[in-house]
Formats: C-alpha cells, sequence, structure tokens
C-alpha cells in the first residue's frame, strides 16, 4: 500500500490490489473561531482500499494527521469500494441515491463478491462485511464538511450507479472508476457506453480546473495526463463497437483486449 497527500487536506491511499484507491479528506472548521488544527472540523474517507492489513492502517493515518473521522462515502457499489466500513463499522456510509438503490436490489451482492475474493485469494478477514445503514444523498448536490462543502456529481456508465467528488478548496476531482490510467473504459452489466461518455464530458470541466484527479484505480493524475486519458477514452468509446477500436498504447494488456472484447459485446447487445 502507498499513501501520498495530494494536498494538506487531501490524502491518497492505493492498494496493492487493482491499485484500488482510497482518499481521506478533511476540512477545518473556522466558524465561530474554531480553528484548522489536528481536532478541529471534519474528515471523510471515500472508498477503500482491497486487504486487511490495508484497512487497519486507515485509522493510523487519520491518528498520524490528527483528524477524527466524520463518515464515509462511496462513489459506486462495487465490492472493492465499500469495505472501510470493516474497519469503521459504526461511520455514517453515504452514497449516491442511485448506489442506494442498487444495494437494496441487489442484497447480499457485495458481500458474496467479497467472500468469492477472499476464498480465491487466501484472504482472513477480522469480520463479516456489514454495510449497515446507507445514506442515500442526493446527486448532483453537496455534502457539508468543516467551513466547507464537497461537490457530488452524477457518474455513472461503468455501472449504472454512483458520483464522483470535487473537492473545491483543494482542487482535487475523486472520479471512481473512470479516467483510469490502468484500465480502458469498462461497461459492467449495467453499465452503458453513451451514459460514460455523458460522465466524461460532465468531468471534463472539473479535469480542466483541477490540481489532481484521484482515479479509482490507479495513480494520482496531473491535470494533462487526466484531460490526456479522457481524449483517449472518448475516442475508444466513440469507436465502439468496432472490434479494432483503438485501444491507448498504455493500455493493451491481455487483460484489456479481454475487456474489450467484452465491451464490444456489450454494445452489440444493446448496452450502448
Amino acid at each position: 500500500m502507498q499513501a501520498v497527500s495530494v494536498h494538506g487536506d487531501v490524502v491518497v491511499v492505493r492498494s496493492e490490489m487493482w491499485q484500488t484507491t482510497c482518499t481521506v479528506v478533511h476540512r477545518g472548521d473556522t466558524r465561530s473561531g474554531g480553528g484548522t488544527g489536528p481536532g478541529t472540523g471534519e474528515t471523510f474517507i471515500v472508498d477503500s482500499p482491497v486487504f486487511q492489513d490495508e484497512l487497519d492502517a486507515l485509522p493510523a493515518i487519520l491518528a498520524q494527521a490528527g483528524w477524527s473521522l466524520s463518515g464515509l462515502l462511496c462513489t459506486h457499489g462495487d465490492w472493492d469500494h465499500v469495505l472501510a466500513r470493516i474497519v469503521f463499522p459504526d461511520a455514517s456510509l453515504g452514497v449516491a441515491e442511485t448506489t442506494a438503490a442498487r444495494l437494496r436490489a441487489e442484497p447480499g451482492d457485495v458481500q458474496r463478491s467479497l467472500r468469492e475474493f477472499d476464498d480465491e485469494n487466501y484472504v482472513e478477514r477480522p469480520r463479516p462485511l456489514s454495510l449497515g445503514k446507507v445514506q442515500a444523498l442526493p446527486v448532483p448536490g453537496t455534502v457539508e464538511i468543516g467551513d466547507a462543502a464537497l461537490e457530488l456529481l452524477a457518474a455513472d456508465g461503468h455501472t449504472h450507479d454512483g458520483m464522483a467528488i470535487w473537492v473545491p478548496w483543494a482542487r482535487v476531482l475523486l472520479c471512481g472508476d473512470y479516467l483510469l490510467p490502468v484500465e480502458i473504459p469498462w461497461l459492467q452489466e449495467h453499465g452503458s457506453r453513451s451514459a460514460y461518455l455523458a460522465t466524461l464530458r460532465r468531468l471534463a470541466a472539473y479535469v480542466e480546473q483541477a490540481d489532481w484527479v484521484v482515479p479509482g484505480h490507479g495513480v494520482p493524475l496531473d491535470p494533462a495526463r487526466a484531460q490526456a486519458i479522457m481524449r483517449e477514452d472518448i475516442a475508444y468509446l466513440e469507436a465502439l463497437p468496432a472490434k479494432d477500436a483503438p485501444l491507448p498504447l498504455t493500455r493493451r494488456s491481455p487483460r484489456q483486449r479481454r475487456l474489450h472484447a467484452d465491451n464490444v459485446e456489450k454494445v452489440l447487445r444493446g448496452q450502448g
């Protein structure tokens, strides 16, 4: 696991598995003389790393920074993004209304997927994952944090649910499973090419003003790299369902070609 600070209030943790990212966002509260030092303000953890030792490190990261956890946020309902609840079982979990609807419609699916992964990879957990009560957040919308607010943006297409998060004072965009430097656009079971393209175009204005873009998998991106990936991803998606759609040079591994074949099949089947 790697942890890097992209801003004084934003720490990105990157898992060894799939380079899944988890971002800690803090904001002090200067109202009523509250100040911005350790122990003040609010802190959210967005998404999660995968392995248990990585999850266990999250409380230590908070303690080292002197930040107290206010709640958890998830960009979408894939199982590898909701695991922080294992180490923070009493924390509130905020998700987009679309993700809340997905979790209600697929009861136990996240837990089954996690058990299958753990069984396949001999991973032991201290306790089963329980999502508990999930707070559905209106998207687009905002979530207050300290004396500021996070902006929530609709982000569907990879799946049929989700949100991206703009951290305005830090100029950081947390975009979930979009703009991935390690993976081509992937249309999952209920994904949509047109929705994916709409999400990329929706995020474009935020990428242009960002200092950092944090994808759901891969290293944090400077805006020039993020814009390059966006151009590549739009060109790729617009070319589907062509079997020879242009895969980006850095994303042409055998796995990426399998994902491409899966995308072609889905678009031909009507997920366009």
